[in-house]
């Protein structure tokens, strides 16, 4: 198994080497093996844990989410489980913005409701 180095497993995955330390941080990440002069060597499985983890931002999973159910992806060659609790979390964020919706929406009509009696007021003292 190929050993790569930070900056190639960076330069592979598309993103910074302080990005993958702060996935590491996160506990998202942990290189395959580390040596006592504190480089950090990697595999092709991390590359492709990291492949996953941008996968996830892209459906709009945030970090914490993404560690939620990482693991999952890694644990069962089907992906079911994992698949079944990222559907939980996209079911809740579709929840949590149709409730913003209509908070925006009853807040638009209190904003035409408050727009159309201060213009009454207005045409009131203009036709005075």
């Amino acid at each position: 198994m190929e050993k790569m180095r930070i900056g190639e497993l960076a330069q592979k995955a598309g993103v910074t080497p302080r990005t993958i330390r702060y996935y590491e941080n996160l506990g998202l990440l942990n290189p395959s093996e580390r040596e006592g002069n504190g480089f950090r060597y990697y595999t092709e499985a991390e590359l492709l844990r990291l492949q996953k983890i941008d996968c996830l931002k892209a459906l709009g999973l945030t970090l914490e989410e993404i560690a939620s159910v990482i693991d999952l992806y890694f644990e069962d060659p089907t992906e079911l489980k994992a698949k079944q609790k990222v559907l939980t979390i996209l079911q809740a964020h579709l929840q949590e913005t149709d409730d913003k919706l209509s908070a925006l929406a009853q807040f638009r009509s209190e904003l035409l409701f408050n727009i159309t009696k201060i213009q009454k007021c207005i045409e009131q003292i203009n036709s005075q």
